[in-house]
């Protein structure tokens, strides 16, 4: 998996290399080269080809030098464009110079014609102007420069090749805000690891494709080890799914049963249980109230059914025993999918957690509950409805067993918190990472790259992010598929990584089979769940 470090962090990772021998200038040399080869990579070829390297006074600007240098060996036309002039002792200028390529300086640039020029012409723009030491706001002739660029690239009816270096100039690498001057990059080549801010709003809607350029780091250094946040890839899921021996029977893949669904949201559990049944459960069991039965048969005629006690069309108090009495014989049981907020079904599952659920602290139950007593539950996800009815019960977290599975959208997420959506927003890595650890919990924050964070604080970013997931019901999907692998005996966090990851796949198939995101429904999603999974599964 891909590391996703602060700018601290990458600080850190640098002067250890340093430190130990990998000087800063090899570091930049690696990273000119990487740039490069990104380029030719795009490229069917570099002669003739005009690159645009816009620099900077710092490192970022270094790293542009070389890129450019090593551009024009190969054959490209390069100019360098300078924000600020650049101390004469820079041995990368000077080797630019030595080629007698084109240098301007900003404040020789009268009206900025030859930036204009420069810009009009490029097939290739580098962005080398500022990287990921910057801080908002922009200001000075690193504004004005990235101004004039913003506006005469908008100006053209074909667009350049926009490469960035680390990340786009004026993106603050940390929280992902950016100034109102940053160019959209094509693909943003960021050195080593991924800074956290390429992959959140709004920042991410500017990065492009997110590359990571190697600069020659040895892979035992302890600063790289201490990194605990990561991007998933699909070989990360492929070992991750459960094999499916050609001997297997129902039994093989374990057991699911869903909780969920009212009259007023019935749909809920037929798309919780199409999820589950798609990402491979040998059986899904739906646990419904009665009245709603009938009419999600036809949707899933597939699944096993237990029904419960209701009041109204939704689930009543005294449902928990009934469902109790059916966990021993599943290896998963999700919770929430459109159950409503009612009083009733608020009783039902304070029953179901009981005052205490962890082993180990001793449990207790309300006088006259027999509905848990020291049976445990099994391995557990908690969504949607379930979060809210959950969020409203007196120390919630305790009555859990450790490592379940909340999956909050930022909504829930304040419900369960406290904490604003906009706090939540700003910080979806640090804050999925505070309270899993705290409530001792894996919690997937869903959202465009949705976040899993475990209890030790380990967190995965899912690097999907797109309008067709953005439907009622895709959620309900998305946390039966969970249950599904949890089922089949995949731990709980990889469970989760591995079914937003399928979840966010299949909403892309889905739209680009359908030719829109806006017509993509959640059953859709459900159904390219087996294309997601044949996909990483069949790589090569």
């Amino acid at each position: 998996m891909r590391l996703i470090v602060t700018c601290e962090q990458m600080r850190a990772i640098e002067r250890a290399a340093d430190a130990s021998g990998h000087t800063y200038a090899r570091m930049m040399d690696l990273a000119g080269e990487a740039v490069a080869e990104l380029i030719a990579g795009r490229l069917a070829s570099l002669k003739g080809k005009r690159v645009c390297v816009l620099v900077g006074p710092g490192n970022n600007g270094g790293d542009g030098l070389v890129a450019g240098r090593i551009l024009a060996e190969r054959g490209a036309q390069v100019g360098f464009y300078l924000a600020k002039p650049r101390a004469e002792a820079d041995a990368n200028l000077a080797a630019v110079r030595d080629r007698q390529l084109l240098i301007a300086e900003a404040g020789e640039d009268q009206r900025a014609r030859v930036l204009k020029n420069l810009l009009a012409s490029a097939e290739v723009v580098v962005d080398a102007v500022l990287g990921t030491g910057f801080r908002l706001p922009l200001q000075g002739e690193a504004q004005q420069l990235l101004a004039i660029a913003r506006r005469e690239l908008g100006a053209r009816t074909e667009r350049p090749l926009v490469v960035a270096v680390d990340c786009p100039s004026g993106v603050d690498a940390d929280s992902g805000e950016h100034a109102a001057e940053t160019l959209a990059a094509d693909v943003t080549l960021t050195l080593a690891a991924v800074k956290q801010g390429l992959i959140q709003f709004p920042a991410a809607a500017l990065t492009g494709e997110v590359v990571i350029g190697d600069i020659g780091l040895e892979p035992g250094m302890p600063e790289l080890g201490a990194v605990k946040s990561f991007l998933v890839e699909a070989q990360d899921v492929a070992q991750w799914l459960p094999p499916r021996p050609a001997d297997a029977h129902k039994g093989t893949f374990g057991r699911a049963l869903i909780v969920a669904g009212c009259s007023n949201f019935p749909g809920a559990a037929a798309l919780a249980g199409l999820g589950a049944y798609r990402v491979g459960a040998g059986l899904v069991t739906l646990a419904v109230p009665s009245p709603i039965q009938s009419g999600i048969v036809p949707l899933l005629p597939e699944a096993t059914w237990l029904l419960l006690p209701h009041d109204t069309g939704v689930i009543a108090g005294d449902a928990a025993p009934v469902v109790m009495r059916e966990t021993p014989s599943c290896q998963a049981m999700l919770i929430g999918p459109g159950l409503g907020h009612e009083e009733t079904t608020r009783e039902f599952l304070a029953r179901l957690l009981g005052q205490r659920g962890r082993p180990g602290i001793g449990f207790r139950t309300p006088e006259g509950d027999e509905s848990r007593g020291n049976q445990p539950l099994p391995p557990l996800v908690i969504d949607a409805d379930g979060l809210r009815l959950l969020s409203s019960l007196d120390d919630w977290p305790s009555r859990l067993p450790r490592a379940a599975v909340l999956t909050p959208h930022p909504g829930e997420m304040a419900a369960l918190t406290g904490v604003a959506k906009e706090d939540i927003q700003r910080d979806r890595i640090g804050t999925a990472r505070a309270w899993a650890e705290r409530w001792g919990q894996i919690v997937v924050l869903k959202g465009a790259h949705t976040v899993v964070a475990s209890p030790e604080g380990v967190t995965y970013l899912v690097p999907f992010a797109t309008a067709a997931l953005a439907r009622a019901g895709t959620g309900d999907v998305l946390s039966g598929a969970i249950a599904g692998l949890m089922a089949q005996g995949v731990p709980g966090v990889y469970a989760a990584v591995a079914g937003a990851f399928l979840h966010g796949k299949a909403g892309e198939l889905a739209a680009a089979g359908i030719g829109s995101t806006a017509s993509v429904l959640a059953g859709d999603v459900a159904d390219c769940l087996a294309q997601a999974i044949a996909g990483i599964l069949n790589r090569d």
